[in-house]
């Protein structure tokens, strides 16, 4: 197997901006509620936002290696079973538990835990499902 490193690349942004739009304009407000950002100073907001790039850039490298195992199941597994499908089982079966167990005892809120659980998930499979359709388009 090669690896398209372009569509490795692509996949990744594509990624990043499902999670732009998801914890921005669908969900930001209700994000920032659950973890108390909403109740901080602006000035301590606006520092916390300028410290957010190197955290960015791991996230990256992380979801360049979420993305490349994506792609090598995908060449793997037989031509009959659907990238979409695959990306989904992945989720459900690998995803969704280590998201819920963070959330469970990660320290959120009793009353914000099912509303994390359901934010994170969702983001996490349609970003899952957006990489499938990229890596299966550009390779």
């Amino acid at each position: 197997m090669s690896l398209n490193i372009i569509a490795l690349i692509a996949a990744s942004v594509a990624q990043f901006v499902v999670g732009a739009v998801w914890y921005t304009f669908l969900f930001g407000n209700l994000w920032g509620k659950m973890h108390g950002f909403d109740k901080l100073p602006k000035s301590t907001q606006e520092k916390m936002m300028k410290a957010m790039p190197p955290i960015y850039a791991v996230q990256f490298v992380i979801t360049m290696i979420m993305t490349g195992v994506l792609a090598y199941l995908m060449h793997i597994v037989p031509p009959t079973i659907n990238p979409y499908v695959l990306a989904f089982w992945l989720w459900v079966g690998f995803i969704v538990p280590a998201q819920a167990s963070a959330a469970l005892f990660g320290g959120a809120e009793e009353k914000w835990v099912t509303t994390k659980i359901a934010v994170q998930a969702g983001a996490s499979l349609l970003s899952l499902e957006v990489a499938a359709l990229v890596l299966q388009v550009l390779s």
